[in-house]
């Protein structure tokens, strides 16, 4: 038989001083979080300047040593979102040290060898970015490629400061956070936040971001036909609407990476997008709203439902797009109230994310809940 786990520590709490904040929450979390091996801190950017203060603080009231997290505009707990107020939530866990290491540091692909863990490389990672970084994709990549089973999962920060990382100590730039091994078990899924409205189409022409044939066709009147006429007279109510979409190759899941929708060009026919594109590719189009974002977030705590099987959760991580929350899902913390009304009250922190990341890549528009299991 084996020993029955139980939660990891916990705690939020929202006050315009932080030293208050993070008392509130340590008290929540209770006397269990006084001791543990690793703890994941996430807080809202209106303390972003005083988190080397709050961070060394926080080591003197609780004997954990290693802490990764970073700051959001938005922070995310159990059935609770604080978006644009000052808050914190942190959880405490008790992993093995030998089942993790801490990282910082990696500002390109060269910098960095794989660490190895009980002598082999780590098998997953949770990852936070700096948005402004250049390259961040191939970062991305390369922290996925260093683990076994090429699959990490992590947000980038959201500030309107400088976007702190937290790594055992407050950092800025390029990518930080933990790898583990696979003695740390975890269960993880994505959830699109908008869904197509029509085929896939192969882009033909292109320079750049800016995508001239689709299909053979002019991309604008392919864009015009799919929207519908009164979104087509009225473009920029459209931009915040309708996105476009890129396929993922080899992806049995179907995901797709969004991208804004950032420009016509009515003489050519063109339409720009937020990404780097090429020949060749698939794009589709799609909308955002909440119907849509509802039913893709039921379908993926479905998938969760049957891959804990019984087990039980023992903490969660939630990185979710600034573009959902309250203005996706309503008020009243209704995207994490929804986590909780299917896979029941558990420790879960996180934030709202500049991008999320999933298996190799950086999503928009996105949640990835994160799980860490029991027996």
């Amino acid at each position: 038989m084996h020993a029955f786990k139980p939660p990891f520590a916990y705690g939020h709490a929202s006050d315009p001083d932080w030293r208050v904040a993070l008392a509130d929450a340590l008290a929540m979390a209770g006397s269990q979080a006084l001791t543990g091996t690793l703890g994941f801190l996430y807080l809202s950017d209106e303390f972003e300047n005083d988190l080397p203060d709050l961070l060394a603080e926080l080591k003197l009231r609780v004997d954990v040593q290693h802490w990764t997290g970073c700051v959001g505009i938005g922070i995310c707990a159990t059935a609770q979102e604080y978006l644009d107020q000052p808050a914190l939530a942190l959880m405490v866990t008790d992993f093995p040290e030998s089942d993790f290491t801490v990282f910082s540091g990696m500002t390109t692909v060269l910098s960095t060898q794989p660490p190895l863990l009980n002598g082999v490389p780590p098998y997953f990672a949770i990852v936070h970015g700096d948005p402004a970084t250049s390259a961040l994709p191939e970062l991305v990549q390369h922290c996925a490629g260093m683990t076994q089973s090429g699959f990490i999962t992590g947000g980038l920060s959201s500030s309107r400061g400088k976007g702190a990382q937290i790594a055992d100590k407050t950092l800025h730039g390029g990518v930080s956070g933990v790898f583990f091994t696979d003695q740390v078990a975890i269960a993880t899924r994505l959830s699109q936040g908008c869904s197509p409205i029509g085929p896939v189409h192969i882009i033909g022409e292109a320079h750049s971001n800016v995508v001239g044939t689709l299909d053979d066709r002019p991309a604008l009147d392919v864009l015009y036909e799919e929207i519908g006429e009164v979104l087509a007279r009225d473009l920029q109510r459209a931009a915040g609407y309708i996105f476009a979409a890129l396929p993922v190759q080899n992806d049995d899941r179907g995901d797709y990476t969004v991208r804004n929708l950032i420009g016509v060009g009515t003489d050519q026919k063109v339409v720009a997008i937020g990404e780097y594109i090429e020949p060749g590719q698939a794009l589709m189009f799609c909308k955002r709203d909440g119907g849509s974002a509802r039913e893709d977030m039921l379908r993926m705590l479905d998938e969760l439902e049957k891959l804990v099987a019984g087990r039980s959760i023992r903490g969660g991580l939630y990185f979710s797009c600034l573009g959902r929350g309250e203005g996706l899902f309503g008020p009243d913390s209704a995207e994490l109230r929804l986590i909780e009304s299917r896979l029941g009250h558990f420790p879960l922190v996180g934030f709202f994310a500049n991008g999320e990341i999933s298996h190799d890549k950086i999503y928009g528009y996105t949640g990835v809940l994160t799980l860490f299991l029991g027996d």
